[in-house]
């Protein structure tokens, strides 16, 4: 829900969007998955009490795209599996292991997207960056610390995004990542997209019956999501970047669909609006998972990567990140 000054109701079955007394909008509570909610838009208790007890996922934002909270059901019972969790953030070994294969699935999936994009386009040589994330790869092996994989994380993704900006045929440029504020309509997708998904699978953890909070690659810190933050390193590449990618490069956006505010870049209202229908069409997109051989979505591998977390813990398997297709 984007529209300012609107109230989200509950009526018979369905959900009602008004605004001065209008309807603006009716929906079957059946085809309600999931409610987004920018700015300034009020809420019912009985819409409220609904979107709980139906365990639909509701997500309040400002209008910079800063998620504010969510709305969450009453805590899974699954406290066997936050015992576990708890038990492996004390362990330093655990710790570093699985920090090192987060960090290598990234770092592997930040190679096949060049390489997939440099195969399409001859035009550009992205050698360098490639050899310099196997110089990084070779070195992560010798790290016995999970601050010193955080900071070779780091030192690679500066590599991975001076490439990216190369990647941007039209228009619109950006020259590196910066987070907070977004000086560049680009950097403000990336961060829109980026929180999007911290989102999506903060609530798929909090389902499973983790404490999102607790993580093991990114330190734990007062209100950060520290889980949710490790299992999206693994999909930033497949799902943001080549979004962004592909929304500026076939000029789906421009820079008409953005406003300047207060030396940031956000998206006009209808050009929100436009975003999510991409957004959901990449969430939705479809590929083979190579263990079950069934064919999934990236919703549905957040579920199996935080399943696969869950036995990982309790069982002390080795835990394999997602791989780009």
């Amino acid at each position: 829900m984007i529209e300012q000054g609107t109230r989200l109701e509950k009526e018979s079955k369905r959900l009602i969007i008004t605004k001065e007394n209008k309807i603006l909008l009716e929906v079957p509570e059946f085809k309600i998955e999931r409610i987004f909610i920018f700015g300034n838009v009020q809420i019912t208790t009985q819409a409220i009490k609904f979107l709980l007890e139906n365990n639909i996922e509701t997500s309040f934002f400002n209008i910079y795209g800063k998620l504010v909270g969510r709305l969450l059901p009453a805590q899974s019972k699954n406290v066997i599996l936050r015992i576990a969790q708890f038990k492996k953030a004390e362990d330093l070994g655990f710790k570093l292991s699985f920090a090192k294969r987060i960090v290598e699935g990234k770092i592997n999936n930040a190679k096949v997207f060049l390489q997939k994009y440099a195969r399409n386009h001859p035009e550009v040589d992205f050698t360098s960056s490639i050899e310099e994330m196997n110089f990084c790869l070779e070195e992560l092996k010798r790290k016995t610390q999970v601050t010193s994989v955080l900071g070779l994380e780091g030192r690679c993704s500066a590599i991975y995004f001076q490439t990216l900006s190369k990647m941007f045929r039209k228009e619109l440029k950006f020259e590196a990542r910066i987070r907070r504020p977004p000086p560049d309509p680009i950097n403000s997708l990336l961060s829109l997209g980026y929180s999007l998904i911290t989102n999506e699978m903060f609530s798929v953890l909090v389902s499973v019956g983790f404490d999102p909070y607790v993580g093991f690659l990114h330190g734990i810190e007062y209100g950060r999501p520290s889980l949710a933050l490790d299992l999206i390193e693994e999909f930033r590449h497949a799902i943001i970047d080549r979004l962004t990618v592909e929304l500026i490069n076939k000029e789906i956006f421009t820079k008409d669909d953005f406003e300047e505010q207060e030396g940031t870049y956000l998206l006009k209202r209808d050009s929100l609006k436009k975003y999510f229908q991409h957004y959901e069409r990449r969430m939705l997109s479809s590929f083979e998972e190579p263990k079950e051989r069934t064919e999934v979505n990236y919703r549905k591998m957040f579920l199996l990567q935080a399943l696969q977390l869950s036995k990982s813990l309790q069982t002390d398997c080795l835990y394999t990140p997602f791989s780009i297709r």
